[in-house]
């Protein structure tokens, strides 16, 4: 069995997938509708993908204590590119041991991004 993607309900699927395409780097893959009010998207690079669902209806829960992480090569380099995007809610580096560096930002919905470095 193999991972395929998480599913995320948005409230604006047209901010949503412009966080995920132009902040995190996830191209989209397929968009459709999927029935009256719905619209679908998948975003990713490889196996793993991330499915924005846009119902429609103004009042998406999205769980606090949900995160979804995402590889990179430089924390600092990544956090920069951030801020000159426009991203303000970057969190701190955080490296609890010298092999690996993360900081958090949210998305559109308030779902915590983790971006990880492995050094």
């Amino acid at each position: 069995m193999k991972f395929m993607h998480v599913t995320i309900s948005v409230k604006n699927l047209e901010e949503s997938v412009g966080f995920y395409r132009d902040i995190v780097g996830l191209p989209v893959v397929r968009r459709y509708a999927a029935g009256p009010g719905t619209e679908i998207a998948f975003l990713g690079d490889g196996e793993t993908q991330v499915e924005l669902i846009d119902s429609g209806k103004p009042d998406v829960a999205v769980g606090q204590d949900i995160s979804i992480g995402f590889a990179t090569d430089s924390v600092e380099a990544l956090a920069e590119r951030l801020r000159a995007k426009g991203v303000a809610d970057i969190g701190d580096v955080i490296s609890p041991n010298p092999h690996v560096a993360f900081f958090f930002i949210s998305d559109p919905n308030g779902v915590r991004v983790q971006f990880v470095e492995s050094r």
